[in-house]
């Protein structure tokens, strides 16, 4: 990858990254029973805002570490086992925003809104984004992983059996 095309994606990570942020410190203010609340009110008195920050995290440790994916290719450092650890991360990221949702799902669910379909609309969508991007690391992470194995240099070839005893 150019260096150029890497230090683009990673501007894109970034803004993406600033433009969640920003979402999620925001929108608080926007819904309906909060449009006369205090700033202590909005954030400190909202126990599903406080699980969706938390929740959050998983995503923004995934976009940096998506953020170093791309450096490495900036680099010329693709299919290092960094790299291969990077996206092991990304995967496990996913799960973790997977988990915080369908746990955000059943919050819903057991709560006294009238409106639970769009929330859960959103959990599917949410849930189903996050699976895609856990199966794409998934096998980026098997390719990366068996690219090494059979790196010349490294004692295999291509033609080698890839069983390793410990």
């Amino acid at each position: 990858m150019k260096k150029s095309s890497a230090i683009f994606l990673q501007a894109v990570t970034v803004l993406i990254g600033i433009g969640a942020l920003a979402f999620l410190l925001w929108e608080p203010h926007l819904e309906g029973r909060n449009a006369h609340a205090t700033l202590f009110e909005i954030y400190f008195k909202d126990p599903f805002l406080a699980y969706a920050y938390i929740g959050s995290i998983p995503f923004f440790v995934a976009l940096y570490k998506a953020f170093k994916v791309l450096g490495y290719a900036g680099e010329n450092k693709a299919f290092t086992q960094a790299e291969v650890k990077a996206l092991r991360t990304i995967k496990y990221c996913a799960m973790a925003i997977i988990g915080f949702v369908a746990l955000g799902e059943v919050f819903i669910m057991l709560g006294d809104s009238d409106d639970r379909a769009g929330g859960v609309f959103m959990g599917i969508l949410i849930t189903l984004g996050s699976f895609i991007l856990a199966a794409a690391a998934a096998r980026f992470e098997r390719v990366r992983q068996n690219a090494i194995k059979t790196k010349p240099g490294n004692g295999l070839s291509a033609g080698k059996s890839h069983f390793y005893t410990l």
